[in-house]
This record gives structure tokens, sequence and C-alpha cells, in this order.
């Protein structure tokens, strides 16, 4: 297997806590019974932190399919090379690093390192494209 898809299976990893991590906010805040239940009633806003979890696992689903592509496309076109692997490294680490600084409210740190995932995202679809 080679080192794009290792990332892209740690990536999904990286999803699924991300869920984890906002339901489990959601559960301490609201209750385990709210949880199993049918979620009908209104509920008060959620915390802070909660909000932010949750912002961050929209934000890893909003460039998710593009780097699955990506990733997919540069393996099955033989296109896959130390540039598509960096890249690919550099998408994962940036999308671990910005959890984190998501969920503690750090500001402008976190937005350069979301950045820094998505130039990782081109690295690796400007390979499938040249």
């Amino acid at each position: 297997m080679t080192i794009e898809l290792k990332i892209l299976a740690w990536t999904l990893v990286l999803a699924f806590v991300q869920i984890l991590l906002f339901d489990f906010a959601r559960t301490g805040q609201y209750g385990l019974k709210w949880n199993t239940g049918p979620r009908d009633e209104a509920m008060p806003p959620l915390s802070a932190r909660a909000e932010r979890l949750q912002r961050a696992q929209n934000n890893l689903f909003e460039t998710l399919p593009l780097f699955i592509a990506a990733v997919l496309i540069a393996h099955v076109a033989n296109r896959d090379n130390e540039w598509t692997a960096i890249g690919a490294q550099i998408y994962f680490w940036g999308r671990v690093i910005y959890v984190p600084l998501y969920a503690f409210g750090v500001r402008q740190i976190r937005s350069l390192v979301w950045l820094i995932s998505l130039v990782g995202l081109i690295m690796v679809a400007v390979q499938i494209l040249v």
C-alpha cells in the first residue's frame, strides 16, 4: 500500500475520531437520556467547545471528499510520487493539529494550519493534473 493510501486510511480514522469528539461533547452536555431518546425536544445551545468541535468536523468533511478523490485518482492513474506522498502527509497532520486548535479557540494559528493542510491537498491534486 502506498503512503498516500495509508494516509487516506488514517484520515478516515481522524474523521471517525472527530465524530466521536463532537458526540461526546454533546452527550456530555445534554445527557445520555437525550442521546438515546428521539431528540424531539428543543435543547439549549451547545457549549462553545462542543460547537467548535462540530465546526471542526464540518470543516474536515468539506475537504475530505476532495482529498479522497485526489489520492485515489493519483493512485489509479499511477501519478503518485514524492510530491503526492508529502502532500498527503501535510494534509493529514494539518488536519490532526487543526482539531485541538479549533476546540480550544486558538484563532490565527488555527487558520494558518488549515491553510497548510490545504497546501497539502493542492500538492496531491496538482500531480494528477500535470
